[in-house]
C-alpha cells in the first residue's frame, strides 16, 4: 500500500514514493457478525472415502476440524472451542476483569506513531508477506466476537501527542465473549473462543458448515448436498455477492462496514465472514476459489460431482499448506525443522499466545497499494471514476504503464474495486514493492482511521490517498486495539510471556530494544523540556534513516520515502517505553514484542520468532491431513493427472491473465530499485544504528493479522 506523500499539505499517514525497480511489469468502526461454525461436511454416505486407483483412498476431511485427531476428535483443533494456552492467564482479579495500564490510545501515540516515515522490510520481503498472513489468519483463527460487553478505549482530546478528532469521544471496543463455564475462578480463568478451526485446511475458501458451503457451491439451495455442483459459484470469475441468489435474507452472514454499510447485498461471500475488509484480501480469496474450479475443470469427466468436489478441495488445502511453509514461513524468516511425520500427541489448537499477540502484523501494511500494470486495460473514463472514488492515478514507471494508488479508505469493505481494477494486476503488484518493517511503527490508515471514509467537502485533500486528520471525525487505532485485546484476553506480560516460551527475561527496556540501560535516558536536547520528554511531539521526529547496505540517507531525500530500513528517532524508544510503563514487568506483550530488535535473517525479534515457530511447528506435526502425511495426494497426480506442487507465482499465472513470465520467481521477495543519489548522508551527523541491516535471501474482528 504505497501513496505519494504532498509536501504542500499536513500530512499523518507514511507514505512511499514511487521509485521501485519494477522487472516483471510487461506492456502491450466494525463489528463482525459470525454465523454458527458446528457440523461436519457431507462425510459420504455408505463410503469411508473416494477410492484414488488401486491404491489409495480419500477420506473427506471436515470443515470444522473434529475428527482430524482420531483420541481427540471434537477438541484439538476444532471450531468452536477455547484457544489453548502457553503462559499462565493475566487478569486483574485472577479471574477474568481485564488488567489495568497506560491508556492504549497513549501508549500508541508515543510508540507506533510514524510520523508519515516509510521504514521497510530490511530482507525486502513484498506485500506478499501481510498479505498472506492475513489470508493464512482468516483460515485459523477468529475469536466469538463480544454481545455488549463495551470496554472503549478513553480518547484525551487534550493530549499533546493526539493530533486527530474523535466525535466518538472514545475507541470503540467490546470485550471478546468468555467460554461457557470460564471465569469462575483464579483456577478457572475466563477463556475465549476460536470459531475457526485450528488446522490449515481452507476454512476461509469452504467454510465450517454444511450449510455455508451448500451456498457457496453450484447447484440449488435445496438442504440436499446430493445434487450439488462440483464447482464453486463465481460469476464473471468473482466471489459471488449476498444476492446472488435472489434472497438475500438466506444468504451467509458477512462483516459489513464502512462504503459497504450502504449496500451491504453486494458483500461477496466466502468461508469467513471477513472477506470483504479489503482489496487483496478478497482478490486471494477469489484466487484460490479460481483454482478449485480450475482443478475441476482437468478432472476427468467420469468422476462424480461430489468426488470432484472433494478431490478438488484436498488439492487446494494442500497448496496452502505447501506455500505457507515452502514460501511464506522462509520469507519471514521462520526455519523450522525438517518434517518427519504426523505426531497424533501433538495438540495443534491455536494458542491464545499466538493469536492476540504473536499474529499481529499490522506495522507490516502499507497506507494503500499501488497497482502498476498496463495502462491499455483501463478507458479514460474508467481512470477518470478511480480519480473521481479518491484513487491516484499516474504514470507508471515505465512507458504505456499507469500507477493507481488505492488508499486503504477506498479498497476497504469495497469488493467492487476488485473488478474494476482487475484480479491480476492486483495479485501482480503485490510482489513488486517490499513491504513496512515489522517493527513499533503502524500507518496512520490503520493506527487512527480504520474502515473510516473521508468526510465530503471539507478540503480536496480529503480525495487524496494520504490521511490528513482534517478529513476524518473519527478515531479507530488498530494498534490501541492490539494493546486492549491483549488485556481483554487476560495475556501474561512481556517478560511473563519470554518465560512461558523459554527466553530469558529483560532486565530493564534497554534489554527490551536492544540498546542497554543506557538508552532509558532521555537526552538533552534544545527541543525537549527535561522531565516532560515523552508528552512532546519533537521527541517523535526522525533524526537517522539508512538502507539494507547500512548506508545513511539523507532526510530530506527522495531516497527517505523509498529506501530506508532503519531508523533512529530524537529520543530513544527505550526511554519512551520508561516513561510510559515505569516497570519493565507491567509492559504490554504486544508492545514490547514489537519493540525487540530482529534476529539475523528474521522479520521477528526473538520473542515473536519463538510464538510463530511453536505454532506452526504444531499446526504442521499436529494435521494428520498435512501434505507430507498423505500418500493419496501423490495417487491423485498419478492417476488423475493434478498435481499440488505449485508456487504463489504459478497459481497467480494459472488463474488470471497475468503470464508466468510476468512475476517473479518468488512473489514473496522483492526488490530495491538503485538509489536517486551515490552520497546521501544524514543531515551531516554520523548515524547510530548499531549492527547494518543485511537484505536476507528468501527460500524456495479488525485486530487480528492484518486485520479480522
Amino acid at each position: 500500500m504505497y501513496g505519494r506523500r504532498k509536501p504542500d499539505r499536513p500530512l499523518v499517514s507514511r507514505r512511499r514514493r514511487r521509485g521501485w525497480l519494477n522487472p516483471w511489469l510487461v506492456t502491450g468502526v466494525a463489528v463482525a457478525l459470525v454465523a454458527g461454525v458446528g457440523g461436519i461436511a457431507f462425510a459420504r454416505t455408505g463410503s469411508s472415502g473416494i477410492a484414488i486407483g488401486p491404491f489409495a483412498t480419500l477420506e473427506v476431511q471436515s470443515l470444522d476440524g473434529s475428527g482430524n485427531n482420531k483420541a481427540h476428535p471434537t477438541t484439538w483443533g476444532v471450531a468452536g472451542k477455547p484457544y489453548s494456552r502457553v503462559g499462565p492467564a493475566h487478569y486483574g482479579d485472577g479471574k477474568g476483569s481485564q488488567v489495568s495500564g497506560p491508556n492504549a490510545r497513549s501508549v500508541s501515540d508515543r510508540v507506533f506513531n510514524d510520523e508519515t516515515q516509510n521504514v521497510f522490510s530490511e530482507r525486502v520481503v513484498s506485500a506478499w508477506g501481510w498479505a498472506f498472513g492475513q489470508f493464512m489468519d482468516h483460515n485459523i483463527g477468529l475469536a466469538q466476537g463480544g454481545t455488549g460487553a463495551a470496554s472503549n478505549i478513553t480518547f484525551n482530546a487534550n493530549d499533546p501527542m493526539e493530533k486527530f478528532k474523535n466525535n466518538l469521544g472514545a475507541i470503540p471496543f467490546t470485550r471478546d465473549a468468555a467460554a461457557p463455564g470460564t471465569g469462575t475462578s483464579t483456577t478457572n480463568p475466563r477463556q475465549q473462543i476460536n470459531t475457526l478451526s485450528s488446522f490449515i485446511d481452507g476454512f476461509n475458501i469452504y467454510g465450517g458448515t454444511a450449510q455455508r458451503l451448500e451456498w457457496l457451491r453450484d447447484g440449488p439451495l435445496d438442504g440436499n448436498m446430493a445434487n450439488n455442483g462440483p464447482t464453486l459459484m463465481l460469476p464473471g470469475g468473482f466471489l459471488p455477492t449476498r444476492d446472488a441468489r435472489g434472497n438475500v435474507s438466506a444468504a451467509p452472514t458477512m462483516a459489513v462496514d464502512g462504503r459497504l454499510l450502504a449496500t451491504p447485498a453486494k458483500a461477496v461471500v466466502a468461508g469467513d465472514v471477513r472477506a470483504n475488509e479489503n482489496l487483496v484480501l478478497t482478490s486471494i480469496q477469489t484466487l484460490f476459489a479460481r483454482e478449485h474450479n480450475r482443478i475441476v475443470g482437468v478432472l476427468p469427466k467420469t468422476l462424480s460431482a461430489e468426488d470432484k468436489f472433494q478431490i478438488a478441495r484436498r488439492v487446494v488445502i494442500a497448496e496452502i499448506q505447501l506455500i505457507t511453509y515452502n514460501e511464506f514461513l522462509p520469507a519471514m524468516g521462520i526455519n523450522l525443522p525438517a518434517y518427519t511425520g504426523y505426531k497424533s500427541t501433538v495438540d495443534p489448537t491455536l494458542s491464545n499466545e499466538f493469536a492476540t499477540v504473536g499474529y499481529r502484523g499490522h506495522s507490516q501494511i502499507h497506507g494503500d497499494i499501488d497497482v502498476q500494470t498496463q495502462k491499455s486495460r483501463y478507458t479514460a473514463a474508467q481512470l477518470a471514476q478511480f480519480t473521481a472514488e479518491g484513487m491516484q492515478v499516474e504514470d507508471g514507471d515505465s512507458p504505456g504503464i499507469v500507477s493507481i494508488a488505492i488508499p486503504d479508505n477506498v479498497m476497504f469493505f469495497d469488493p467492487q474495486v476488485l473488478k474494476q481494477v482487475g484480479e491480476g494486476p492486483v495479485l501482480q503488484s503485490l510482489s513488486l514493492e517490499p513491504q513496512y518493517k515489522n517493527d513499533a511503527l503502524i500507518d496512520d490508515e490503520l493506527r487512527s482511521t480504520l474502515f473510516q471514509v473521508p468526510k465530503p467537502g471539507s478540503t480536496s485533500a480529503c480525495n487524496e490517498p494520504a490521511v490528513d486528520p482534517r478529513c476524518y471525525t473519527g478515531v479507530v487505532d488498530l494498534g490501541a486495539i492490539d494493546i486492549q485485546r491483549g488485556r481483554d484476553h487476560g495475556m501474561p506480560t512481556y517478560n511473563q510471556l519470554r518465560a512461558a516460551y523459554g527466553l530469558p527475561v529483560a532486565r530493564n527496556f534497554g534489554d527490551v530494544v536492544g540498546s542497554g540501560p543506557n538508552s532509558e535516558t532521555f537526552p538533552r536536547d534544545p527541543k525537549l523540556t527535561p522531565g516532560n520528554e515523552v508528552n512532546q511531539p519533537a521527541a517523535l521526529d526522525f533524526t537517522g534513516l539508512s538502507d539494507v547496505n547500512g548506508n545513511p540517507i539523507a532526510l530530506n531525500s527522495p531516497d527517505a520515502q523509498t529506501r530506508a530500513v532503519n531508523s533512529k528517532r530524537r529520543t530513544p524508544l527505550a526511554a519512551r517505553l520508561k516513561a510510559i510503563y515505569h516497570d519493565v514487568n507491567t509492559l504490554d506483550a504486544f508492545v514490547g514484542m514489537m519493540a525487540e530488535p530482529h534476529l539475523p535473517g528474521s522479520e521477528f525479534g526473538a520473542l515473536q520468532n519463538a510464538i510463530w515457530t511453536k505454532q506452526f511447528l504444531a499446526l504442521r506435526d499436529g494435521d494428520r491431513f498435512f501434505f507430507g502425511n498423505q500418500p493419496v495426494l501423490t495417487q491423485i497426480k498419478d492417476v488423475l493427472g493434478v498435481d499440488f506442487h505449485t508456487t504463489m507465482a504459478q497459481l497467480i499465472a494459472r488463474n488470471t491473465d497475468i503470464p508466468l513470465s510476468a512475476l517473479p520467481a518468488n512473489v514473496f521477495q522483492s526488490k530495491f530499485d538503485p538509489p536517486s543519489s551515490a552520497t546521501s548522508t544524514v543531515d551531516g551527523r554520523a548515524p547510530d544504528f548499531g549492527t547494518a541491516a543485511v537484505p536476507g535471501q528468501v527460500a524456495g474482528r479488525p485486530e487480528q493479522f492484518p486485520m479480522s
